[in-house]
């Protein structure tokens, strides 16, 4: 009894403690969070290009395509995760990402689909764009969002620090075809490598 008192004496102290610090810088518990901040690239950054204004074109430049940013922001997913996904439909048609997220069980892929239709819809309702399906995926990633810090309480007055993981997503359509990959065969990436190797040279030498 006396050891069971003295381990609820101790998380006490704890919780007193972690109440004391947050009235120290001025917040409550619920304000903990705004403790780490996230990275510097956010929605406002981001989307801020769609307010890019270029120059007239002349008569024989061809036309501009249309580019349209996007994101969301404190998705409860783990960036890792999102960052397979982004990386996937990297490059593809809009139709085509959009199908292959559809048929991907994971719940970033639903995330992310909603992301791409909102910006599938933009582009043409503010950006001008002709035919909805004519854009493909220029830019897709993801990054780091705010993170909770939380407590969880073992036995023996033991306790550790829970991490409550969001992440941010970021796409950029552009109008137009998406570029063909360059196709490298084993042969050629052998011979870059080869080369890589003959460029090296030995800094500060004679």
């Amino acid at each position: 009894m006396a050891a069971a008192m003295r381990g609820v004496a101790f998380i006490r102290n704890i919780v007193g403690s972690l109440h004391l610090r947050l009235q120290i810088l001025g917040g409550t518990s619920q304000q903990l969070s705004c403790l780490h901040t996230s990275i510097s690239l956010d929605s406002k950054h981001w989307e801020k290009n769609n307010r890019k204004v270029y120059p007239p074109q002349l008569l024989d430049e061809p036309r501009r395509p249309a580019e349209v940013y996007h994101s969301r922001m404190q998705i409860k997913y783990s960036k890792d995760k999102m960052w397979y996904l982004a990386k996937m439909i990297r490059g593809m048609s809009i139709d085509e990402a959009i199908a292959q997220l559809e048929f991907n069980d994971k719940k970033g892929a639903k995330i992310m689909k909603e992301v791409l239709l909102e910006a599938q819809e933009m582009a043409v309702k503010n950006h001008n764009v002709e035919y909805k399906s004519n854009l493909y995926v220029a830019e897709s990633f993801s990054g780091k969002g705010k993170y909770l810090k939380r407590i969880r309480y073992h036995g023996r007055g033991m306790f550790g620090i829970m991490d409550k993981v969001y992440c941010h997503y970021f796409v950029k359509l552009v109008e137009g075809l998406p570029p063909k990959p360059e196709q490298k065969t084993s042969f050629d990436q052998a011979k870059d490598y080869v080369q890589s190797l003959k460029n090296r040279t030995i800094i500060h030498s004679l």
